[in-house]
């Protein structure tokens, strides 16, 4: 599988790469022999940068691919996982809901300062059991997941030593590359107008339907090398499963608005002659400072058909038809 390279430094990604929420149980349970058939797939199809982090089954996540990868040969592969929430063990009855089932037992508190960050790269090394993280992101921050309030005191944090944290494990070769990993463009604008990242791992909102990157995110990170890895490709399920009752978009049911975008959208594809899934997988490899697409299941199954969506042709000419039916969103 090709591969691209990260900001401006020497890790090189695979063009797709395997996201950990589903491995967490994030929706479903997903058991052990689930998790690693899935990643044994994902191997053997050529992906080798993995996407994990704390938040991801409370842990769990991050225990399934340290198991997984502890006897992968170390330079074969790039591994990341997030920083930004630290976890305490708790009773079972206390255990937050956070859409994971059965995650391990354990409730967060959100931390960005210097010492929140280095003690959650300490704690994820013992999850892993491994001695080497490759990047690490800056997980949720941003009004999307803390309100406007909430927001501006872990910004504060971060700006008055989380990015300290950061930048002194990199020059120390602890990683080779950090960045922010969120589902908003406004908080990646705010941090890059301050400080250089390598990367962001931006999910939903660099798709087929949602353009909100497109205006600002984009001309920024190709003026400052900042790679993005894209998550959400398919928007929370629609344009996987197209405009069909109960669809997601954004983790909710789908607006009678979104539905009939999709829906017009899918008349392209089928005018077109192939599947939209297959023209929401692979758009955003289009643009140049995307360096990987992100793909995060449970199911070998679902893994093998989101990777069949690659061997299908889909003119680059394609994509413009589906402009007039894109919506731009973002939190103020």
């Amino acid at each position: 599988m090709k591969k691209r390279r990260i900001g401006q430094t020497a890790l090189e990604v695979t063009e797709v790469s395997f996201g950990g929420a589903a491995i967490g149980g994030l929706y479903r349970a997903c058991s052990r022999e689930a998790a690693m058939e899935t990643l044994q797939g994902a191997w053997e199809a050529g992906l080798r940068y993995f996407d994990t982090a704390p938040f991801y089954g409370f842990g769990l996540s991050e225990r399934r691919f340290g198991d997984f990868l502890r006897y992968k040969p170390r330079d074969s592969y790039v591994l990341s996982t997030k920083v930004g929430r630290l976890f305490r063990p708790v009773p079972e009855d206390q255990v937050p809901d956070h859409s994971y089932v059965d995650p391990l037992p354990f409730a967060l508190d959100y931390d960005y300062s210097y010492d929140g960050i280095m003690r959650s790269v300490d704690f994820s090394y013992a999850r892993l059991g491994l001695n080497r993280i490759d990047i690490l992101y800056v997980h949720d921050i941003g009004v999307y997941t803390h309100g406007v309030e909430k927001t501006k005191l872990h910004f504060r944090q971060l700006m008055d030593g989380g990015l300290k944290a950061l930048e002194e494990l990199k020059r120390a070769g602890t990683i080779s590359a950090y960045g922010l990993g969120v589902n908003e463009v406004q908080i990646c604008l705010e941090v890059m107008r301050r400080a250089p990242l390598d990367c962001i791992l931006l999910a939903s909102r660099y798709s087929l339907l949602d353009r909100s990157a497109e205006a600002e995110l984009l001309p920024l990170c190709r003026a400052q090398q900042t790679s993005l890895v894209i998550g959400g490709v398919f928007n929370s399920g629609i344009l996987a499963t197209g405009p069909v009752q109960g669809a997601h978009f954004d983790y909710v049911p789908a607006s009678h608005d979104v539905l009939g975008r999709v829906d017009a959208m899918e008349k392209i594809a089928g005018e077109g002659g192939y599947p939209l899934a297959a023209a929401a997988f692979q758009f955003p490899l289009h643009e140049p400072t995307v360096a990987t697409v992100l793909t995060g299941t449970a199911k070998l199954a679902n893994l093998t058909r989101n990777l069949e969506l690659l061997d299908i042709d889909v003119p680059e000419t394609e994509y413009a038809k589906y402009r007039p039916y894109t919506v731009v969103q973002e939190l103020s």
